[in-house]
């Protein structure tokens, strides 16, 4: 089968690779109809995931179908059309029953797809796990509408669930990325009092202003101010920090109210600070770490109650056999790309 695996720093390569195999009774074999790219694969590409395996097939946003199962999965059976969750969690260890499936003991445990185990840039992939790992999709829902669900909608769903939104507050969403889009779209589930979302690309601004026409939009030269004239208390309640540089994680405590929640959601090239002395009485509760992807099942039900739709950030589609275009127009983000559709048949 073709597959697109990480060879060495800075080099992918199409490459061609035997069909996966099940290799414990818990395992499923999942066809792969549509994937994506994110921008976590960009950072395995430059080196920036030291755990990433060189030889592995890239890619954990995908859909398929199931093939075949191992003998202890009962959740799913061969034909059923799943949404791939981006991590792998046995269900069983401490960090599993406590719903931190993130930090799941067992050895294939957390973001192992497409970076410690062959992921799903490719015709076919092996998911262990696979009835914490595969969610159905319903019958009402299609490929493209759940593609997102098991990586950046899930990190979304998460940030917004953990960062304690009301009614009554000013939500602050830095960056407009696909994963920030994402957010932005859980955090609207909360309905606050107002949102605020925080993008220096002109592109990705209009984007927002298009789709979420309730939305205010601001630059990150302008942010501080402007946050301080749509809240009502010094700033706002709930920052969500989606972009991931060292300006948008200081904007982030600095647009912060005194006792806000500060979400990260961004996954950092390099080390940040924590400055305390600046930031001593603000008594900010900062909340980080990879997303705990525990609730795609809820979050296919609310796009099959049509709440959110993902489908506006599919921009542009590729057949696997030119990935390799798809991919410098991600990196690049040329021609308006948003997100990539990638069609592992073909």
């Amino acid at each position: 089968m073709r597959a697109y695996a990480y060879v060495g720093p800075g080099r992918f390569e199409l490459l061609d690779k035997p069909r996966p195999e099940l290799r414990d009774s818990r395992d499923a074999i999942v066809r792969v109809t549509l994937g994506s790219i994110c921008t976590s694969d960009l950072h395995i590409k430059h080196g920036n995931v030291p755990r990433a395996v060189p030889g592995v097939t890239v890619g954990h946003e995908m859909v398929g179908v199931v093939e075949r199962v191992g003998d202890r999965v009962a959740s799913v059976r061969p034909g059923d059309r799943v949404a791939v969750n981006v991590e792998t969690f046995c269900g069983e260890c401490f960090f599993c029953r406590h719903g931190y499936v993130n930090n799941c003991t067992d050895p294939d445990g957390g973001w192992a797809l497409g970076c410690r185990i062959d992921g799903g840039q490719a015709e076919y992939v092996r998911v262990p796990h696979a009835d914490q790992g595969l969610t159905p999709i319903p019958d009402t829902v299609s490929d493209e509408q759940a593609l997102f669900v098991g990586d950046i909608l899930a990190t979304g769903f998460w940030a917004a669930r953990i960062s304690e939104i009301g009614p009554e507050d000013t939500v602050l969403v830095i960056g407009a990325g696909p994963t920030g889009v994402c957010t932005l779209l859980c955090a609207m589930l909360k309905r606050p009092r107002r949102i605020i979302v925080c993008e220096k690309s002109p592109e990705r601004m209009r984007f927002v202003r298009e789709h979420y026409p309730d939305v205010l939009v601001t630059g990150p030269e302008t942010c501080r101010d402007f946050v301080l004239r749509h809240s009502d208390h010094g700033g706002a309640d709930v920052v969500l920090e989606v972009a991931g540089t060292s300006d948008t994680f200081r904007l982030a405590w600095e647009c912060a109210r005194p006792n806000a929640v500060v979400t990260v959601v961004a996954l950092y090239d390099e080390p940040q600070m924590l400055p305390l002395p600046d930031m001593y009485g603000k008594n900010l509760t900062f909340k980080t770490g990879g997303v705990d992807g525990c609730d795609c099942a809820e979050i296919l039900r609310l796009i099959a109650a049509g709440k959110i739709d993902t489908t506006p950030l599919i921009t542009h589609r590729f057949p696997l056999s030119r990935i390799g275009k798809a991919y410098r127009l991600f990196e690049t983000r040329s021609d308006g790309v948003v997100k990539v559709a990638v069609e592992c048949g073909k």
